[in-house]
């Protein structure tokens, strides 16, 4: 059975609960879709509606993503590698992030 996708008020708790972690509170932008005239700042609710549309889109096509195994590698085994640390271009720094 598929999983329901989220209604638009639990995408924006969703959404309103991440941003409060980080800090962020929309209830200081303008109400509505228009932009604040004086500060250009766009609307609670345009904001709301393309941060809904990034995370009905971008979001789940990102969490499905598995990095390309090898050709030939065995099936079982491809998963396992998909899992593997991104190659990166100075290793060094990113082991002392791990100690």
């Amino acid at each position: 059975m598929a999983p329901t996708p989220p209604t638009d008020a639990e995408l924006n708790t969703l959404i309103r609960a991440r941003l409060a972690s980080l800090g962020i509170d929309l209830d200081q932008l303008p109400p509505g879709t228009a932009a604040d005239p004086e500060t250009g700042s766009p609307g609670r609710d345009s904001v709301l509606a393309s941060l809904r549309s990034f995370v009905r889109g971008t979001v789940a096509e990102l969490a499905g993503y598995q990095l390309p195994a090898p050709a030939g590698t065995d099936p079982a085994l491809a998963r396992v590698l998909s899992q593997q640390a991104a190659p990166m271009l100075y290793p060094s720094i990113s082991t002392e992030w791990r100690r």
